[in-house]
């Protein structure tokens, strides 16, 4: 990237008119926070109650993982052409949500069904004993055991999502990859630019508000912090342990 493209996009996003009016850089990150919302809100009501129930129970979780895992490796790009031609293409954004969704439940499905499973068995198992119900006991010990890593699966979820949201710009849609396709129409690198370091910003910026929800909503965190680091106990000398006689 040269110089005079850095100057330029500096430039563009310094401009106020480039940010105001239906075309400009609040309107198109509304529309974009809307979409990625509304993608991540669809993909964790498909992917959290099936892989916390395969989890719990132990079933089928590895082929559904398999599964998700193989339709991951489909381009987000080649699903979202598809969808555009097939009649779904009449329905406004809904090619760009199912294909965003597709994309984002393998993430969660994989990091939620791994969390669940490789919770302490030594304390489901004390749990169980306990006489907990099943409902009880994913609700109460293998879910915050499992926190971690659904947390995990979630922010690298909404990263992707956000990232991804900028093809709805090539299937009409709205979002900041107008910003950056018009630019492409009218030759304007800077504007390419100054659209894609807007996604690179967005996407830091969803990256760290969910950090902190993981921190400020962690069930185990007064537990974690509060664990002393286990040290070995010292070595006996030879006198010490032997017997006298």
């Amino acid at each position: 990237m040269s110089v005079d493209a850095i100057t330029g996009a500096w430039q563009w996003l310094a401009t106020a008119a480039n940010w105001a009016g239906e075309k400009g850089v609040w309107h198109r990150l509304g529309e974009h926070l809307w979409l990625s919302g509304l993608c991540l809100l669809l993909s964790c009501l498909i992917a959290l109650p099936v892989a916390l129930w395969l989890g719990h129970i132990g079933k089928g979780g590895a082929l559904a993982v398999n599964v998700s895992n193989v339709g991951r490796a489909v381009p987000t790009f080649a699903v979202l052409v598809l969808l555009t031609l097939s009649p779904l293409g009449t329905h406004g954004d809904w090619p760009t949500v199912i294909a965003l969704v597709l994309f984002a439940v393998p993430p969660l499905l994989t990091n939620v069904y791994l969390g669940i499973r490789e919770a302490d068995r030594d304390v489901v198992e004390a749990a169980r004993g306990m006489g907990m119900s099943g409902p009880q006991l994913l609700r109460r010990v293998e879910i915050p055991l499992a926190y971690p890593l659904i947390m995990t699966g979630l922010r690298s979820a909404a990263v992707q999502v956000v990232a991804t949201a900028t093809l709805a710009a090539l299937a009409g849609g709205g979002g900041l990859g107008r910003i950056i396709t018009a630019g492409f129409g009218n030759y304007d690198t800077a504007q390419v630019v100054a659209g894609a370091v807007l996604v690179a910003l967005l996407a830091l910026v969803v990256e760290g508000a969910l950090v902190l929800v993981d921190r400020a909503f962690d069930p185990m965190r007064g537990r974690r912090r509060g664990q002393p680091a286990k040290t070995p106990a010292p070595a006996r000398s030879r006198t010490e342990t032997s017997q006298p006689t």
